[in-house]
C-alpha cells in the first residue's frame, strides 16, 4: 500500500501550519509535473480509505454530502456551517489537505462569499471552489459581471492562505457554450483565480481548447470530457493538473450496497455481507494523521 502524505492538518481539524504555507504546499501539487489526483470523499471512512492508499489531497463532493444528508445538490440546501464541519473533519482524520466543493459561496452576495473564505481559512481548508450557479433551476447560471465579481471577492479574502477554484457550470446546466465558458475562465483567472474549473466539457479537443485558453492557470477536470472516460495518463497529456470525481466514488459505493440489498431480499446474505472487514475499518480509524 502507498505510504500516507505527510500530515498537514492536526486532530483538532485544525492547520497546524500558516495559512501561507497551506497554501504554497497545496498549490505546489497543482504546478508540479502531472499535477495531482484528487478524490472526493463524503464520510471519515471515506477519507481514510483514500488517505491509506496514498493520495495526496482530498476534496469534498457538494453532491455527496448532500446525498449523504437526504437532501438535494445545488439548491442551497446544505448549510455553509454544514458543510465547513464536514471539511474540517475530512481533514481532522487524515492530516491531508481538504478543498471544499462550496457550491456558489453560501452566500447572496459577493460580501457573503468573502465570508465563507474567511470560515474556510479558519477551519483548515487547503482549497475552496466557487460556482457560478445561482441555486435556481429555472436561472442556474449567474450573469457575467455577478460571476466575476464572487471571485474576485473570494480571492480578496483568500490572500493566498487558501487556494480558490472559479467554476462555471455551463455545461451541466444546458448551456453548451464553449466561448461563453472561455470568456468566464478567463476572466475569473484575470481576478486572480489559483484554479479553474468547467465540469464536463462536450469532448477532448473543447478541454484542450480551454487548457490552452487560459494557460497557466491549472485546470481541473471532473473525471473526463463528457464523450468518453479518459486515463489519468490521457487528462495529463491534454494539460490537465487535477483531476477530481465529485461524487462518483460515493455512487460506486451507493450502487454496491444497493447490490447487496437486492441479494439480501433474495435471501443471500452471503452476498450481502462482501466487502472489507469491519476489523478494516477499525484499523483505519486508529491511524493518526
Amino acid at each position: 500500500m502507498a505510504g500516507r502524505p505527510r500530515a498537514l492538518i492536526d486532530r483538532t481539524g485544525r492547520n497546524d501550519m500558516p495559512g501561507s504555507e497551506l497554501y504554497e504546499t497545496f498549490m505546489a501539487l497543482h504546478t508540479r509535473d502531472g499535477g495531482l489526483v484528487m478524490p472526493n470523499a463524503w464520510d471519515g471512512v471515506s477519507a481514510l480509505v483514500l488517505a491509506a492508499a496514498g493520495f495526496e489531497a482530498i476534496g469534498t463532493s457538494s453532491a455527496a454530502l448532500a446525498a449523504a444528508l437526504g437532501r438535494v445538490d445545488g439548491r442551497h440546501s446544505v448549510t455553509r456551517d454544514e458543510h465547513l464541519d464536514h471539511a474540517r473533519l475530512l481533514g481532522r482524520v487524515t492530516g491531508l489537505p481538504v478543498n471544499g466543493d462550496f457550491e456558489d459561496g453560501y452566500g447572496r452576495t459577493a460580501e457573503d462569499v468573502a465570508v465563507t473564505v474567511h470560515r474556510a481559512v479558519a477551519n483548515a481548508l487547503a482549497g475552496i471552489g466557487i460556482e457560478d450557479t445561482t441555486g435556481n433551476p429555472d436561472d442556474p447560471i449567474r450573469d457575467f459581471d455577478d460571476a466575476v465579481g464572487r471571485v474576485r471577492s473570494a480571492v480578496g479574502a483568500a490572500k493566498r492562505r487558501i487556494v480558490v477554484t472559479a467554476r462555471t457550470d455551463n455545461f451541466i446546466q444546458g448551456r453548451p457554450d464553449l466561448d461563453d465558458t472561455i470568456r468566464r475562465l478567463t476572466a475569473f483567472a484575470e481576478v486572480g483565480a489559483d484554479v479553474l474549473y468547467a465540469p464536463f466539457p462536450p469532448d477532448l479537443e473543447s478541454l484542450v481548447a480551454i487548457v490552452t485558453a487560459v494557460a497557466p492557470t491549472p485546470v481541473n477536470v471532473l473525471i473526463s470530457p463528457a464523450d468518453q472516460v479518459l486515463t489519468v495518463s490521457d487528462l495529463q497529456k491534454a494539460g490537465v493538473k487535477r483531476i477530481s470525481l465529485g461524487p462518483a466514488l460515493y455512487t460506486h459505493a451507493m450502487g454496491a450496497l444497493e447490490q447487496a440489498a437486492i441479494a439480501l431480499k433474495a435471501g443471500d446474505i452471503a452476498s450481502a455481507t462482501t466487502g472489507i472487514s469491519f476489523d478494516r475499518v477499525s484499523e483505519l480509524l486508529a491511524r493518526k494523521p
